[in-house]
């Protein structure tokens, strides 16, 4: 069940709401919410449950057994079991891909079922039992672990939400005073996302498509097709995934419960490091304080920083996807953080339009490798755009709407306030405000209603 859905909107968020509000216990509400979680996560397939169930039971049982025997190896088993589940589910075929290609052979493809989302609540899952072995994680009632990690709003797509930032929010009582204001907020933010998905994301992504595409035939391409085509898939994927958060955020404050925020303006940044301070920023913390701290971080001197840096972005890349072009694209970040890192200690600066300009162009040019399905497009997409960007254009056409959502995204990105600080902090309560808002919301039920819904772009990590 997608978030930009009628079957979502009008069908599971209000029962589940309903619930949540009107059951007479924790426990109830929770187990209600947490069965509404399990309905929503089926409706893509069934198979996925068991997995999902299973995997959060285990977690749950080996942090018992962990507090039991703290100096044992429990936590350590529960991580291997994780990560050995998400190898098998999302890199067997990868792995023995590339073992039958070193050795000359074919690899016929296994069938393993890859449940959705499964990149996202099994590092979820690591991080509380790291923090757990560390000492800065507690046990947790089985009801409120169950609904920690199949929570609807955060489930298949995240943001990476950690145990101490919101479990603690369970036993507060969802009639309290704020009620109102966090519905009402939350639905102002769900509907922002909605409007980044539907009017923006989802309007530019044929664009994207038709260029990638005839790149990945090797069809005549011009370079100003060629950079359309990229400025597109730049557009779609940060509205796409940062519509997701949007929604995701505001879903959860109509229950009350607030979740990290996961962008904050990432095009408007004068550096890669800046980047990825602002660009799914829980993902960003997570590979900071659970692999490149621990791999020494900046502890050890520049060139061990430098090392570390790499290695952390070659594993993003991978945990993005089973392909070489995802590992390669993590590995140039890695380097381009990693020079960054060394022009900062050695106190250089130049100006921001020029560090902004230089940034954005690495990500474009990223972006290039992260949407090409292998290395021969993206070669094709780079040798285009290599020429004068305003020659060969018009093999791709743009509608109006499709011209009209480009130049919104353009600005919106690089001049708009962030989607959780125009809607947490500095949207007043107006009756104004409420109307505008549902009319938004109505107008995007009735585009819902009229397409085919547009799955997202990070349901495939």
């Amino acid at each position: 069940m997608l978030f930009n859905s009628q079957a979502l909107i009008l069908g599971l968020l209000p029962l589940a709401l309903a619930g949540w509000y009107l059951a007479p216990t924790r426990d109830a509400r929770q187990a209600w919410v947490v069965l509404a979680s399990l309905v929503f996560y089926a409706f893509w397939d069934p198979r996925f449950v068991p997995v999902l169930v299973g995997l959060t039971l285990l977690n749950w049982v080996v942090a018992r057994a962990h507090a039991g025997a703290p100096r044992g190896w429990w936590a350590d088993i529960g991580i291997a079991m994780n990560l050995g589940v998400l190898g098998w589910v999302k890199y067997a075929n990868f792995i023995a891909d590339n073992v039958a290609w070193a050795l000359g052979g074919r690899h016929e493809q296994w069938n393993i079922i890859l449940p959705l989302g499964v990149s996202f609540y099994v590092f979820q899952k690591v991080s509380y039992l790291i923090d757990l072995k560390r000492g800065q994680a507690k046990i947790y009632r089985l009801s409120d672990f169950f609904l920690f990690v199949t929570f609807f709003p955060q489930l298949v797509a995240g943001p990476l939400v950690r145990h101490n930032e919101v479990i603690w929010q369970f036993a507060l009582d969802p009639r309290r005073p704020e009620m109102t204001e966090n519905l009402a907020r939350g639905l102002v933010l769900f509907t922002i996302g909605l409007v980044k998905k539907v009017a923006i994301a989802d309007t530019v992504a044929p664009v994207a498509d038709a260029v990638f595409g005839r790149a990945a035939a090797a069809q005549a391409l011009g370079a100003g097709d060629a950079w359309l085509g990229t400025l597109a898939y730049t557009l779609q994927i940060y509205f796409d995934f940062s519509g997701y958060s949007d929604m995701a955020l505001g879903l959860a404050l109509m229950f009350g419960l607030r979740l990290p925020a996961n962008f904050d303006a990432p095009y408007r940044s004068a550096s890669i490091r800046e980047f990825w301070r602002r660009w799914h920023m829980t993902l960003s913390r997570f590979l900071r304080d659970y692999l490149y701290i621990p791999l020494g971080g900046n502890r050890s001197g520049a060139a061990r920083q430098a090392v570390n840096v790499v290695v952390t972005m070659l594993l993003a890349g991978l945990w993005h996807g089973a392909a070489w072009t995802f590992v390669v694209w993590g590995g140039l970040h890695g380097i381009a953080l990693a020079v960054n890192g060394a022009w900062a200690r050695a106190g250089l600066r130049m100006p921001w339009v020029i560090g902004w300009a230089l940034t954005l162009a690495f990500v474009m040019l990223g972006w290039v490798l992260f949407r090409a399905p292998d290395f021969a497009t993206a070669a094709r997409m780079f040798a285009t755009m290599a020429g004068p960007p305003w020659t060969g254009g018009g093999a791709v056409a743009m509608d109006t709407t499709q011209t009209v959502a480009l130049l919104a995204g353009c600005v919106t990105a690089v001049f708009g306030p962030a989607s959780q600080v125009f809607a947490l902090e500095r949207l007043r309560p107006r009756p104004w405000a409420g109307a505008a808002a549902g009319v938004v919301l109505f107008l995007m039920l009735l585009l819902i209603g009229g397409r085919v819904p547009n799955e997202f772009i990070y349901f495939q990590f």
